[in-house]
């Protein structure tokens, strides 16, 4: 054990506080908690290298909580665009094959599950396989992907009243406000 010179100091009430707290906290004696922020006050080009680390991990950290978000949104926005879609699509079955359309939905949420895990599994995305794909042999895709949320030319727009959904038209002339 090397020897150590004794120093005495005058401290705040607080500030003696706070050193039982943190020397406790941290199951050590107070004159060491003491020594450690000396030395890092004392030595700032030290403390600038573990800094300028914290930055860099920091960074990094950041870059990767930014690409999780970006997939989240990739991810929200596929989901939410199929089940719209699904639901658009889809008519109701008839009461007698609505068991068996269950059971055949079980078997392939069982496959779907299986497939998902194996994906998982082996850190091989398809989200980024279909991002790189386009971005390989179509880049310009997403700028001039077309807006789905207002109806193109082509795609026939859903009927605003219960008259236009049975394809008759109200007797006044395609009005049917009064």
């Amino acid at each position: 054990m090397s020897a150590k010179d004794r120093v005495t100091l005058s401290l705040n009430p607080e500030t003696v506080e706070r050193l039982k707290l943190v020397a406790n906290y941290r199951k050590g004696a107070k004159s060491a908690l003491v020594e450690e922020a000396l030395e890092r006050y004392l030595n700032p080009e030290r403390r600038r290298l573990l800094d300028d680390a914290a930055l860099r991990r920091l960074d990094t950290v950041s870059k990767q909580v930014s690409t999780v978000a970006r997939d989240v949104a990739i991810a929200t926005e596929t989901l939410s665009l199929f089940v719209r879609y699904f639901l658009t699509i889809t008519p109701p079955l008839p009461q007698p094959e609505q068991d068996a359309a269950r059971a055949v939905g079980r078997q392939r949420f069982e496959v779907f599950v299986a497939q998902v895990g194996r994906r998982l599994a082996s850190d091989h995305r398809l989200v980024s396989e279909v991002l790189e794909s386009i971005a390989t042999h179509n880049p310009d895709l997403f700028g001039t992907a077309i807006d789905d949320t207002a109806p193109s030319q082509s795609e026939p727009q859903a009927p605003t009243t219960p008259a236009q959904a049975n394809g008759s038209t109200p007797p006044n002339g395609g009005s049917d406000h009064g």
